[in-house]
């Protein structure tokens, strides 16, 4: 993350006249704008998560300490570009999130369980036997060709320990996270907008095949543009 304490790390700052002096390793961004824990607070957090009921599986599941852990290990996220375009990315996921989890209800997708999320095609990321890869965690990883890589770039078994992702909150945001970075992040950074991050993330949805999910993804897109204090940009539906 932008302007964190490096860990176990210092620089060695040169000075004129041959003075050498150690100091403390800043991560800052080149842009100068705010950290990812600087742009969700805890207020931003709470206001999502705080509207799951007690009865949700997902109350207290979804934590900020456990999203900015999870950030940690994706630096580029929130942090390429202007400040209002790392924003705009912080709010984009964050409107997806909000979308897929109901609000921070939901682990698991609903009845998902009933559906068939395998793709026996798939031999580089073969399903296991009597494992499901239904929607689970913040933007809702479905199927083995994404359990698979996901699990191999952030240290767990996908294909054999799915359920781990709706278990670990830290892992659960990583994993919403790996798919951003992988499909989404270019998008939004390079001003394609936020219509395409749909078409990313439930291509379904779009040309006419489900407005009303459309609707309510720019809502909370517009409505997080606007508690950050920035503008949408073009190009908000698919």
């Amino acid at each position: 993350m932008r302007n964190s304490i490096c860990k176990n790390y210092i620089i060695i700052s040169i000075f004129l006249l041959g003075v050498f002096t150690v100091s403390p390793c800043y991560a800052s961004s080149p842009n100068g704008s705010e950290s990812v824990s600087g742009i969700v607070t805890a207020a931003f957090f709470d206001g999502i998560a705080g509207k799951a009921s007690a009865s949700c599986e997902a109350k207290g599941f979804y934590t900020r300490a456990a999203f900015l852990e999870a950030a940690e290990s994706y630096p580029k996220f929130g942090t390429v570009g202007s400040a209002d375009v790392a924003k705009r990315e912080v709010a984009a996921f964050f409107a997806h999130v909000t979308h897929e989890t109901i609000q921070m209800c939901y682990i698991n997708e609903i009845n998902g369980t009933t559906r068939d999320y395998c793709d026996e095609t798939d031999t580089e990321y073969p399903c296991a036997s009597g494992k499901m890869y239904y929607g689970r965690g913040p933007i809702q990883l479905s199927w083995n060709f994404n359990y698979g890589p996901a699990g191999k770039s952030i240290g767990f078994d996908g294909l054999n320990n799915p359920d781990v992702v709706a278990k670990d909150s830290v892992i659960s945001f990583k994993t919403a996270l790996w798919f951003w970075m992988k499909y989404c992040h270019s998008l939004i950074v390079s001003g394609k907008g936020f219509g395409a991050t749909i078409r990313a993330i439930n291509g379904i949805e779009c040309d006419g095949g489900g407005p009303r999910s459309v609707r309510n993804r720019v809502k909370y897109f517009k409505e997080y543009c606007r508690q950050f204090g920035i503008q949408t940009g073009d190009r908000l539906t698919c």
